[in-house]
């Protein structure tokens, strides 16, 4: 019995070993803090707390919009089921850490041939009775349970592979989370781009409108013989270019819907759209610049290379293991009986054991090539990791260079929109009361509607440079728990990365 526990307990503690090598994370190839200098906020060193998209985008209506495509978006639908397949594979491949247990039962009958019949008379009324010999049929039962080809993990090849579809699992997980992440930003983008373009209908309609005014009194004044033809032409230039972006601004609010409505995957309501880009920027919150660069490991398209790297990792200890023997065991235990009472009874238990072991002699170096793949592979998957993490950097390095320029811009952009307010008025007056000629009325009519559609777009920047920062950050607590979908298994408690 002593012997026996020993020998037990050195395959168990064999089965334990892994020959994948030891896990370490890649330092992030980026430096410790974001850029400084003119074009960044003095406040990059502040620490940056993480949130949930409620606490970014404060509009009712927005966050609405928002909830609604959580639900309902296809991405996420197809993102949700791209995790139960990877949970699916992983738990297969999991499963072969463990026997499989087989049960059957059967019936046979069989004959054994014919026999010879004989008769017999009775009296003299001709009835008699037939009788067989050296024949009939022959019934048998069994019940089996067994184990078919249950490999002992003694180099760990198994459990390689489960690790490594462990990681491709949570791989997955991760890529789900930068589609809701990408699916929230890109809501956001489209509901300001569509305030946008209602600030911009509303420019083109009032400019046609005053157009129209000028159109009227210059051929007023025409007809009287105090103005010229040109003025009168001149003025209907400008009607006609505020017509003209008046059609193509209420084309772009219906594609704006249009895109809104993609995004979600039902229709939107047409009350939770908002009314100008004045109203929509007021509704974003500022984000306080930025943790250390660290905080990219939590973007998810890292944590997703960071998963399909440590998968690599695990098949090379899987490629290893291919170099050694594969032992595998059968066993079978069943039950015989001629008749179906004593099935159960002494005598008919049987049993059978086996062990098989197989090693490849000569492959032609194919081993030890699928070895150098995985290798290879591994560190491939570095350099994906790696190039993840600077273009992430990248992403948010630029966001911030934006947002430390963009108040400055908004500002002198205000500035111009209102001095070219009061110099259309100014020359309108001037016009009017016959001083200037019309020529200069008109320019100043131009560089207001100018100056107005600029300051909307640089408002649609500035606020969109909120949603950038609030996208290339990243982070699970950006996005509510309870759309958060699956939710990754428990690890298995056998250590992924122990090597022996």
């Amino acid at each position: 019995m002593i012997r026996r526990a020993v020998t037990l307990t050195a395959i168990a503690s064999l089965a334990a070993c892994s020959l994948a090598p030891h896990y370490v994370r890649p330092d992030a190839p980026v430096p410790p803090s974001w850029p400084v200098g003119d074009a960044y906020l003095r406040s990059s060193e502040a620490s940056l707390p993480a949130v949930r998209y409620q606490d970014i985008f404060r509009d009712l209506r927005l966050q609405a919009i928002i909830a609604q495509a959580l639900a309902n978006n296809r991405d996420l639908r197809v993102a949700a089921a791209n995790i139960a397949i990877a949970r699916g594979q992983y738990r297969v491949q999991r499963a072969e850490l463990l026997p499989e247990v087989d049960a059957s039962g059967g019936l046979t009958a069989r004959n054994s041939g014919s026999g010879t019949t004989g008769t017999t008379a009775s009296g003299g009324t001709g009835t008699g009775t037939t009788g067989s010999t050296g024949g009939g049929t022959r019934t048998s039962f069994d019940a089996n349970v067994g184990i078919t080809s249950f490999e002992l993990d003694l180099f760990g090849r198994v459990r390689s592979l489960t690790s490594a579809a462990q990681a491709r699992y949570f791989a997955t997980e991760a890529a789900a989370r930068a589609t809701r992440l990408t699916l929230v930003g890109d809501i956001a983008d489209a509901w300001l781009t569509y305030a946008s373009d209602k600030s911009l209908l509303k420019i083109a309609q009032d400019t046609a409108t005053s157009a129209q005014r000028s159109v009227d009194l210059t051929r007023m004044r025409l007809n009287g013989g105090i103005a010229p033809r040109t003025d009168l032409r001149q003025a209907q230039l400008v009607l006609d270019t505020a017509r003209a972006d008046l059609a193509q601004q209420t084309t772009a609010l219906a594609q704006d819907v249009n895109a809104l409505q993609l995004l979600v995957g039902a229709p939107v309501d047409p009350a939770l759209l908002p009314n100008s880009i004045d109203e929509a920027s007021a509704t974003l919150a500022e984000l306080p610049a930025g943790l250390d660069s660290t905080v990219l490991l939590r973007r998810p398209d890292v944590v997703e290379a960071e998963y399909q790297l440590r998968a690599a990792n695990a098949e090379i200890g899987a490629a290893r293991a291919e170099l050694f023997p594969r032992i595998t065991l059968t066993g079978l235990l069943g039950l015989a009986s001629n008749a179906l009472g004593a099935l159960f009874g002494g005598g008919a238990f049987n049993w059978q054991a086996g062990a098989n072991a197989s090693y490849p002699i000569f492959r032609a170096g194919a081993g030890r090539a699928n070895v150098a793949i995985s290798q290879a592979q591994r560190d491939a998957a570095v350099a994906t990791y790696e190039k993840t993490i600077q273009t992430a950097f990248r992403e948010v390095s630029d966001a911030l260079a934006r947002r430390g320029t963009i108040g400055a811009q908004l500002t002198a952009t205000r500035d111009e929109r209102d001095a070219a307010a009061d110099n259309y008025r100014l020359s309108d007056a001037r016009y009017r009361g016959g001083i200037d000629n019309f020529l200069q009325s008109l320019d100043a009519q131009r560089s207001l509607y100018s100056a107005q559609r600029t300051l909307v777009t640089t408002q649609l920047t500035a606020a969109s440079n909120l949603v950038t920062l609030y996208r290339t950050l990243g982070g699970d607590s950006l996005v509510e728990a309870s759309n958060a979908g699956p939710q990754p298994l428990t690890p298995d408690p056998v250590p992924i990365t122990r090597t022996k």
